[in-house]
């Protein structure tokens, strides 16, 4: 597994969070998930399954697609 494509996904990850004014707690209520999972994910150190990303796209407001946008 390419740890540096984890990484740059949860960096993505936590930018659209903070744009979108939520803490990682608020987030990971709105999911249904652990806050220090959510904390994991942005950390590069867990690697989320498809159905979990697009629960989070959701939950963020946006399209799955955007928290792809990224270099590698």
């Amino acid at each position: 597994m390419n740890t540096k494509i984890l990484i740059r996904l949860g960096k993505q990850l936590k930018i659209i969070r903070k744009e979108k004014g939520l803490t990682q707690e608020q987030l990971a209520e709105k999911v249904g998930i652990h806050p220090t999972y959510v904390g994991k994910i942005e950390g590069g150190k867990s690697n989320p399954s498809t159905l979990l990303l697009f629960k989070i796209s959701r939950a963020l407001g946006v399209k799955l697609y955007k928290i792809f946008e990224f270099d590698e």
